[in-house]
């Protein structure tokens, strides 16, 4: 049985000259797919293989290095406009006409931003540790995380500390996204991508309250979710969100932090499935 370790990397190429690299794992009879959409400084790898594989049980999963991240070419854009963007070639070079979206911080950012660009394209959309264009508060990450997250030569001892709330609750979760998969591992993310995806961050976040009014214009129905002690997107921000967004559940879920979704990644899956198959 094909397991998001043992699953192969794919490479397609896009109508904009980017070869992707991705994932999928799952039965493609099985509907709609559900692209992930990844974190800051995040690649193939970085995923937790046990919430992938539980989320695969209904549906295609799609994990894929947008434009200039890990193995896929070319250079990391310095906006989340952008990025949403080359996500869209990705998905369009696959052959996909409507996909559920699922992005995580980051990639929360840039799936808010498909969904507005190309409504057509996504049918619903997962929201892990997210906040809205123009928040006032996300200009740029804590000093202490951006420290943790941010630095030349990232560590899986600065990493759990940002997602987790005590070593206890991330070891199983470093196990799993560290060790787990033997070969054929994914090309780490650069530094040039560290700075163009911090560029992003930091101009997302800057404080424009007219912006959050865009959120009006995702009509798609979207599943909000957050760890209630995230320090990097703070709950805060979920509710702000759910505020916003027209059709809209929100879910906190206890002791965790920014890794909530690795960290209860059966409840979290199969509360996704929930919110996709309604």
């Amino acid at each position: 049985m094909t397991t998001y370790t043992t699953v192969k990397t794919q490479a397609v190429e896009a109508a904009n000259g980017v070869t992707y690299a991705y994932r999928s794992i799952g039965n493609e009879a099985d509907g709609r797919p559900l692209v992930l959409l990844q974190h800051f400084r995040g690649n193939l790898d970085n995923w937790d293989p046990a919430l992938v594989d539980e989320l695969a049980r209904g549906r295609r999963i799609i994990t894929f290095d947008n434009r200039g991240v890990g193995a896929t070419s070319g250079s990391t854009p310095h906006t989340v406009a952008a990025m949403a963007e080359d996500a869209v070639e990705f998905i369009t070079a696959l052959g996909l006409t409507q996909v559920d979206l699922l992005g995580f911080s980051l990639g929360s950012f840039v799936a808010q931003e498909i969904a507005l660009i190309r409504p057509e394209l996504v049918n619903r959309v997962v929201l892990a540790a997210s906040a809205p264009q123009g928040a006032a508060g996300m200009h740029g990450w804590a000093p202490d995380v951006i420290k943790a997250v941010g630095g030349e030569i990232p560590s899986a001892e600065d990493y759990l500390s940002v997602f987790f709330t005590s070593a206890e609750a991330g070891a199983p979760v470093a196990g799993r996204v560290f060790t787990s998969r033997t070969e054929g591992h994914d090309a780490p993310t650069t530094w040039a991508t560290r700075l163009a995806q911090y560029d992003a961050v930091t101009q997302w976040g800057i404080p424009h309250h007219a912006q959050l009014q865009r959120l009006e214009g995702i009509t798609q129905p979207v599943f909000v979710a957050n760890g209630d002690s995230d320090p990097m997107i703070l709950p805060r921000y979920s509710h702000l969100l759910a505020g916003l967004l027209p059709d809209v559940e929100i879910k906190i879920y206890p002791e965790s932090a920014h890794g909530f979704l690795f960290q209860y990644y059966e409840e979290f899956a199969a509360d996704v499935a929930a919110f996709l198959d309604k």
